[in-house]
């Protein structure tokens, strides 16, 4: 397909709604032209730019804001992002908070297959990936074994960023000696 010109079946496309009709169909409409975009940077953040401006707040956008600027491994832009994703997030497992620090496992069942517990967590790991990457070790480490406490199981996949920051970890150590 040429992205560059515009047909029907174009317009069907960046027309088309997923976000349960509660995002305004022009803003669903700029996220999906920021996408398509997403190759040329200042287009691409202009089209988010106006999906915010219509739709300020929303999670959906928000969350093309996040995906956009991880997938660019703008980092701390990300981050930005996922503590927004995180009030999101904590709304959903009904929390009028968004300090991670005081979840217990009474506050969702996070062994369940429901969204809402899975996107929090989800978010949890992902906010301790980022820190981890920009090289806030200890902060990226706390969130990640909050997501082990809350997920004994490790359905979420926390272990192997835990393992990986362990062996940064003794690296150091073997440097330094």
């Amino acid at each position: 397909m040429d992205l560059t010109t515009s047909g029907p079946d174009d317009d069907a496309w960046l027309s088309r709604r997923y976000y349960g009709g509660d995002l305004p169909a022009e803003a669903e409409r700029q996220l999906h032209l920021a996408g398509r975009h997403y190759c040329d940077d200042a287009l691409a953040e202009s089209h988010l730019a106006r999906a915010a401006a219509i739709a300020p707040g929303h999670r959906a956008v928000d969350l093309g804001h996040y995906k956009y600027f991880l997938y660019k491994a703008r980092l701390a832009e990300t981050l930005t992002y996922a503590v927004r994703m995180l009030d999101h997030a904590s709304a959903g497992i009904g929390l009028n908070h968004s300090d991670w620090r005081l979840v217990t496992r009474r506050h969702a069942d996070f062994d369940a297959l429901e969204p809402a517990p899975r996107i929090y967590l989800f978010t949890v790991k992902a906010l301790g990936y980022l820190h981890a990457r920009l090289g806030r070790q200890e902060e990226g480490r706390a969130l990640l074994e909050k997501v082990a406490e809350l997920d004994p199981a490790d359905r979420i996949g926390v272990r192997p960023l835990l393992a990986v920051l362990d062996r940064r970890a003794n690296d150091r150590e073997d440097d330094e000696s």
